[in-house]
């Protein structure tokens, strides 16, 4: 392939350390002797091709992040067109990925983030976690350590550099429920992009945001305590104070109000303890602790 393509030295600007334009002159140069060193990327891309338009800052990205794990040269093809006819280019955009100087895989078409970085995975090892990435972990920690705002303000981040993150919008709406910020958490779930609409987390902050306006005019929880107190089998008052519980934010022990009315009263006022319950699980997600808890002790009173 040297001898057949040439090697004379060139370039035509660069657009980072280890991204770089090449023609028919520095292909021998930026490709085949670079590859030698890392794994080389070359992006065959043309100005009129849309799906380039996507592909090429998503190479650059992943590329960039890998701190020189592996380099990316891109040829337009239009400018280079015997370049392209010598390597067989027949649909744009094509990718072709070098080592030790040869060809080793590639792939047509532009592909989603995700299988991009397998792509370059699989020929330079695991690159780590990106930076969005590590963001978003860092997200999840502070959600879980109950540090709402700061968990909310990372997910924000997040969906400053990432807008297609469906995870981040999930977390980011919940957070703006259990804030009461519910206009804000309205605003977050419409702007999700409609790919993303039946995403798991998408899903669990629209119950939450659901389940936050239904308990909106709930009350407060004494004044149900004291009606339980002189009759533990007023079933309405229980039902009333797993609401207050919930828009007070003390969800363990709305279940655990919910739950007894199911003890007492599997049927009670068409099986509305129960639904209610189902509610709540799918608010805070069918694999959350808070659901995994609740649920072992609704199966154990159903199946007892």
């Amino acid at each position: 392939m040297e001898s057949m393509i040439g090697a004379a030295p060139g370039g035509q600007g660069s657009s980072g350390a280890h991204i770089k334009d090449a023609d028919m002159q520095s292909f021998a140069k930026d490709v085949l002797d670079a590859s030698m060193t890392v794994p080389v990327l070359v992006d065959f891309w043309a100005p009129w091709c849309g799906p380039c338009a996507q592909l090429t800052p998503a190479l650059e990205k992943l590329v960039t992040e890998a701190k020189g794990a592996i380099k990316l040269v891109k040829i337009n093809v239009d400018e280079n067109q015997m370049l392209a006819q010598q390597l067989r280019i027949q649909s744009l955009p094509t990718v072709m990925a070098f080592k030790a100087g040869r060809p080793v895989d590639g792939f047509q078409g532009a592909l989603p983030d995700s299988q991009l970085k397998q792509f370059i995975t699989t020929l330079v090892g695991d690159l780590g976690p990106t930076p969005v990435e590590e963001i978003l972990a860092a997200a999840d920690q502070a959600l879980a350590a109950g540090a709402l705002e700061d968990a909310g303000g990372l997910y924000a981040a997040v969906l400053e550099a990432d807008p297609e993150n469906a995870k981040a919008y999930g977390k980011l709406a919940l957070i703006q429920v259990r804030l009461g910020n519910l206009d804000d958490a309205r605003e977050t779930l419409a702007a999700v992009p409609q790919a993303h609409s039946n995403h798991a987390d998408v899903s669990a902050a629209r119950a939450a945001l659901t389940l936050a306006e239904e308990t909106a005019t709930a009350g407060t929880p004494e004044p149900f305590l004291a009606v339980l107190a002189a009759n533990p089998d007023d079933h309405q008052a229980r039902y009333d104070l797993a609401l207050a519980l919930t828009k007070a934010g003390a969800f363990d022990d709305a279940a655990d109000a919910l739950l007894e009315i199911v003890r007492r009263d599997r049927a009670w006022n068409d099986d509305a303890a129960r639904k209610q319950l189902v509610k709540m699980f799918e608010a805070f997600g069918h694999t959350s602790p808070f659901t995994l808890a609740a649920r072992r002790k609704l199966s154990s009173l159903l199946f007892s």
